[in-house]
C-alpha cells in the first residue's frame, strides 16, 4: 500500500500568451507544499500552544502584579503579559535554527541546542534573582519619590515600604454588607490631594483594602455610570469609610488639597460584596 502522506500537492500556474491562457501543473515547489500543510494544521497548533502558555501564565501574572504594586496603577499588566508571551515565542525560534545561517557560523549549533535539566535550573535561578533585583530597584525608586515629596511638605506619611499589616477590624470580611459604600481608587487618589500621581494612594497606604474589579464588575459599574468603560485597564474599589478615616487623620486633616467631593460613593449588589469578602480574606491571608 502506498504511503498516504507521500502525496505532492499540485500547484496550478497560469501562463498567459496573448488571448489564450495555458494551464500547467507544478509538483516541484516544496515550500508551498509545506506551507499549505502548516495552514491546515495552524488552528490545532495554536490551541496546543495556548495550553502551554496557560501552564506558565501564573508566573507572568504574578510578576506583572508585583510590578503594578511597586510602580502604580498606570502599569498595564495585560500589555506586560502579552509582551512576555510574544518574547517567549520569538526566542523559541532558537529550537529550530536556520540550517544555512548556522552552517556559516561555526559553533552556532552549540548555542541553540536545548539546555539540559541542570542548566535549565541554573538559568531559572538567575531569572528569579533578576526579577528580585528589578523589584528591589522599583521599591528603591518608590522610596526616593516618597523622600522628595516629604521634602516638599507633602502631608502623606512614608508608609510604602513598611511591613503591610492586614489584620484588625478593617480587614474583617463581615464588615462588608449591602449597605456598605465604596469609591473608585482613582477618585480617592484625587480626594486626598494626590491626583497628579495615579495610583499613589496604593503605595502610600499599602495596608488599605482595595478590590480589583473584574470584567463583570466593570460592566456593572459602567452600566450604572459610576465609571467609564475602561477596557483592559485595571479599576480598584476602596471602602469609603477607610478613605474618610484617612481624610480625618493627622496626616491629612489640615491638607489644603483635600477634595472630598471627588469621592462620589455608591453601593454595589450583593454578588459583588461576596466577591469582595473573598478577596479581603485572600489578601489578609497572604504572606508578604
Amino acid at each position: 500500500a502506498s504511503n498516504p502522506w507521500n502525496i505532492m500537492i499540485k500547484h496550478r500556474q497560469v501562463h498567459r500568451r496573448g488571448r489564450r491562457s495555458q494551464m500547467t501543473v507544478s509538483y516541484t515547489d516544496p515550500v508551498i507544499s509545506m506551507d499549505l500543510l502548516r495552514t491546515v494544521l495552524q488552528p490545532s497548533f495554536n490551541e496546543d500552544i495556548l495550553e502551554v502558555f496557560r501552564k506558565y501564565m501564573k508566573f507572568f501574572e504574578k510578576a506583572a502584579s508585583n510590578v503594578k504594586e511597586n510602580v502604580g496603577e498606570e502599569v498595564q499588566t495585560d500589555q506586560l503579559i502579552r509582551e512576555a508571551c510574544r518574547n517567549c515565542l520569538e526566542h523559541a525560534k532558537q529550537l529550530f535554527p536556520d540550517g544555512e545561517k548556522t552552517a556559516s557560523k561555526p559553533g552556532m549549533d552549540a548555542q541553540v541546542k536545548v539546555r539540559n535539566s541542570s542548566e535549565q535550573q541554573e538559568h531559572s535561578l538567575v531569572l528569579i534573582n533578576l526579577l528580585n533585583k528589578c523589584n528591589h530597584n522599583l521599591l528603591q525608586r518608590a522610596r526616593h519619590v516618597d523622600d522628595e515629596s516629604s521634602q516638599r511638605g507633602s502631608p502623606v506619611p512614608k508608609k510604602a515600604l513598611e511591613t503591610v499589616k492586614r489584620d484588625g477590624p478593617k480587614w474583617d470580611p463581615s464588615r462588608l454588607n449591602e449597605k456598605s459604600t465604596f469609591v473608585l481608587g482613582s477618585r480617592a487618589n484625587k480626594a486626598l490631594g494626590m491626583g497628579g500621581t495615579r495610583g499613589r494612594i496604593y503605595i502610600k497606604h499599602a495596608d488599605l483594602f482595595k478590590y480589583a474589579a473584574d470584567a463583570q464588575d466593570k460592566h456593572w459599574l459602567a452600566e450604572k455610570q459610576h465609571m467609564k468603560a475602561t477596557g483592559g485597564k485595571m479599576a480598584y474599589l476602596l471602602i469609603e469609610e477607610d478613605v474618610q478615616d484617612l481624610a480625618t487623620s493627622e496626616d491629612y486633616k489640615d491638607c489644603p488639597d483635600l477634595r472630598m467631593d471627588e469621592l462620589k460613593p455608591f453601593m454595589v449588589p450583593i454578588w459583588m460584596i461576596e466577591k469582595m469578602q473573598k478577596a479581603m480574606e485572600a489578601q489578609r491571608s497572604e504572606k508578604d
